[in-house]
């Protein structure tokens, strides 16, 4: 297989999904991303991460809008196999760099280094060997395998390892700030770290939603505000991961029809809206041939699950899949806000999710 081409087809679908101006076409021609995958990958499974073959399945899943894990089980032997880093979705990778709005000359702060694939293309971005990137990396392995893939171009990006959450002390003012770890709650010092009128992109995550990129804009009071634009589900940066509890009294199970199609779950603005709704629940979701499953549980033990054309299953002292039809019907009764019509604000007492503009919170998040 010709690397070349592959690599070129792809880059020529997300030109063609309008994800690349004419600035980043030319970068991502520039940079192919096999450069920046090492030999031993992983491509997630519905259980755990299976390993990928060499050859033409490497190549395969290298030139696919897929990710590619490099990493499982923070490095350590005979895990349960859980991604813990990546070569990012590339078209996720093209949406938050778009969203970035790099201008020539700037400098970029990125938390999460991984391969170093971001780092190289912002680096060809904004030119001068890639003097005006920085880039954080916790994991000792991940950043020297960046460090590798970087030192095998003409990019020399400041590269560190540290914790993501505290950003770069002493490297401010950023003009730009992108984290490529999904955020459960967004450090103060990212705003902190940018320049009032600069930008920060970022995924973040909460018990009902998996994944929502926000692209804010710093203050000149230190406050950030912006808009959700889509969704982007990342490993989440390691200090602030979490473990969704999923083991539920089976005795107490309950079966009825339900009321409600799963798939009308499935929207990133009702997630968002279910999620200042109801606090402490939590959804996960599958789509199989047509076929959407869901799960949701509680802190107090409350579970429930359906599929679509199926009667839904109830456990625990709380009907909970009531609770979440009446938010559905709020949601229904709101007008179906769309993602973007929802937004964050960042400042030095916490964040908060508003619906409309900055006044109108929903969820103080904590």
């Amino acid at each position: 297989m010709d690397p070349r081409h592959g690599y070129a087809v792809l880059v020529a679908e997300l030109a063609g999904r309008g994800l690349l101006d004419p600035v980043w076409l030319r970068v991502w021609e520039a940079l192919p991303r096999h450069r920046f995958v090492p030999p031993t990958v992983w491509r997630q499974g519905p259980g755990r991460c299976e390993p990928v073959a060499a050859g033409d399945e490497w190549w395969s899943l290298v030139h696919s809008d897929e990710p590619v894990v490099v990493q499982v089980d923070d490095g350590a032997e005979n895990g349960p196999g859980v991604a813990t880093s990546s070569n990012s979705k590339p078209s996720v990778v093209a949406t938050m760099l778009g969203l970035l709005q790099v201008r020539d000359g700037e400098r970029v702060l990125e938390i999460g280094t991984a391969t170093g694939h971001v780092a190289a293309l912002l680096s060809e971005r904004l030119g001068d060997r890639g003097r005006g990137v920085h880039s954080v990396e916790i994991d000792p392995a991940m950043a020297a395998m960046a460090a590798t893939h970087l030192g095998d171009t003409e990019y020399r990006p400041n590269l560190r390892v540290g914790d993501g959450e505290r950003g770069w002390p002493g490297g401010e003012p950023f003009d730009r700030l992108i984290s490529t770890c999904s955020l459960r709650r967004m450090p103060y010092a990212f705003v902190e770290q940018v320049r009032p009128g600069g930008t920060v992109v970022a995924p973040m995550y909460r018990d009902f939603w998996s994944g929502a990129l926000v692209q804010l804009t710093v203050g000149a009071d230190r406050t950030a505000h912006g808009r959700f634009r889509g969704g982007a589900s990342y490993m989440p940066i390691r200090a602030q991961r979490t473990e969704a509890a999923t083991e539920v009294d089976s005795a107490t199970a309950r079966s009825r029809e339900a009321g409600l199609d799963p798939a009308e779950l499935l929207s990133l603005g009702f997630a968002l809206y279910a999620g200042a709704r109801l606090p402490g629940v939590w959804m996960r979701h599958s789509r199989i041939d047509g076929t959407v499953h869901v799960w949701a549980g509680a802190e107090d033990g409350s579970a429930t699950s359906t599929a679509t054309g199926d009667d839904v299953w109830s456990y625990g002292p709380r009907d909970l899949w009531a609770d979440i039809e009446a938010v559905h019907r709020e949601y229904t009764a709101a007008g179906r806000p769309r993602h973007d019509e929802f937004g964050l604000t960042v400042d030095a007492g916490g964040q908060r999710v508003w619906l409309g503009e900055p006044g109108a919170v929903v969820e103080a998040m904590t």
